[in-house]
């Protein structure tokens, strides 16, 4: 169930935001929930996450991140190690999911061009948002929570969230 055809090979999602500490485990988290209670597991989808720096390596989750996630019932990885993509990780994910515009033209740098339709804004599959226009793709990025409070992240993770199932549908619909 994969996009090679080899049942053994699982469809790599990669959630991708700054620093890895916030948003994109906050993804990676919710929408590995998401894929486990349509009843797909790590065996079919993986689901990871990066940054596009290295400024936070070695980092685990945000404190504050932790606690939304824990308030809204989801388990921890225990070894959540913050890195920055690499160009390997880039090429072998299936999808890309930058949380803002500044994440995707980062990516895009870093892969061939045969690959850069791997790559989608996380919001983009919101159909209750507009599709941006060239150049104004920053009008559906996630909120960043790292200079704000708890509401801040209430925020990001309600965007999360609320994007999760379009993610999932999406990539049920590739397998």
């Amino acid at each position: 169930m994969s996009k090679q055809g080899d049942e053994h090979t699982p469809y790599v999602v990669m959630t991708v935001c700054t620093g890895n500490i916030c948003r994109s485990p906050m993804a990676e988290i919710i929408l590995r929930k998401f894929f486990e209670d349509r009843g797909i597991d790590a065996s079919q989808v993986r689901v990871e996450s990066s940054g596009v720096s290295d400024e936070e390596f070695g980092n685990p989750i945000d404190r504050r991140a932790q606690k939304v996630l824990k308030e809204r019932g989801y388990e921890l990885p225990q070894d959540h190690f913050a890195h920055r993509i690499s160009k390997d990780e880039a090429e072998e994910s299936d999808l890309l999911l930058p949380m803002t515009a500044d994440h995707m033209r980062s990516l895009l740098r870093i892969l061939p061009a045969d690959k850069r339709p791997a790559v989608h804004l996380y919001r983009s599959f919101d159909p209750d948002l507009p599709k941006p226009q060239p150049g104004h793709e920053s009008d559906i990025d996630l909120a960043d929570p790292w200079y704000g409070g708890p509401a801040e992240f209430e925020v990001a993770i309600d965007q999360i969230e609320h994007t999760a199932p379009y993610v999932v549908d999406w990539v049920l619909e590739q397998l």
